[in-house]
């Protein structure tokens, strides 16, 4: 039985120069090498990323290509927490700018960037607004992961206050890696609007909006009680989030 081979990283030169003609789409998984808390490793973003983008590309069966993930992005916000590793909004949009281009030179129009920090959405629109310019011939997307789950999310019992490493990032490590996840360390951060600081307070308004280090908003890392999170929620948050990315991909693939 032959198995549809997928992962750039695994196909010879040739494999790679027929794959650009008969699977149409690259997929491009970025994360981030950052704190999350006390209980969740430093690469859960790239995990998160990288275990998606393997999900959705085996779902369209042959249509897509699976680049290694990027782990690194930005997180400046972070650096106060051991561990954490940033780039700068410009080394990423070069770093992109420059994959893209030579997966376009190589004979791929459509590429999805699938990524697990929030942090690198500034510049992956950046980006997107320069290749419009630089290869207008290219269809360029990008998305993160857990917006995609509002479903699911909605129907847990999230805090007040809930986002990075908390209940829906746990839920999604406990399914994707739960060997990483140290359970018994896990500990509840920011829970309410009440138990944030005037600036933290104004920064989780959507307009205006202020930047402010991670540490402001909670001393450990953590919005949200990620002791709450269970496998089960895992499941469901990636399962929507992969319904999601495939039918968007397979409308792109189509377009």
């Amino acid at each position: 039985m032959n198995t549809v081979r997928y992962r750039l990283s695994e196909m010879t030169s040739p494999q790679a120069d027929a794959a650009s003609r008969d699977a149409p789409l690259v997929i491009i998984p970025i994360g981030a090498l950052e704190q999350h808390g006390l209980g969740l490793p430093l690469s859960t973003d790239s995990i998160r990323a990288e275990g998606v983008a393997e999900l959705v590309a085996k779902r369209l069966d042959g249509q897509a290509v699976l680049t290694p993930t990027l782990p690194v992005g930005v997180s400046p916000h972070h650096m106060a927490f051991a561990g954490t590793v940033t780039l700068t909004p410009e080394t990423l949009i070069a770093v992109l700018g420059e994959m893209v281009d030579s997966l376009f030179r190589h004979g791929w129009r459509k590429m999805l960037i699938v990524t697990g920090h929030g942090g690198n959405n500034p510049s992956l629109s950046v980006l997107g607004q320069k290749l419009l310019v630089s290869h207008p011939d290219l269809q360029f997307a990008w998305c993160g992961l857990t917006p995609l789950a509002g479903s699911t999310i909605r129907a847990m019992n999230v805090s007040e206050v809930h986002g990075h490493s908390g209940e829906a990032e746990t839920a999604q490590m406990l399914h994707l890696s739960p060997d990483l996840v140290s359970r018994e360390k896990l500990a509840a951060g920011a829970l309410t609007l009440d138990s944030l600081s005037p600036l933290a307070r104004l920064s989780r308004q959507s307009s205006p909006t202020i930047t402010i280090p991670f540490d402001r908003y909670s001393p450990i890392g953590v919005l949200g009680d990620p002791r709450r999170s269970t496998v089960e929620q895992g499941e469901q948050i990636v399962t929507e989030v992969c319904d999601g990315i495939v039918a968007f991909a397979l409308k792109l693939i189509n377009a």
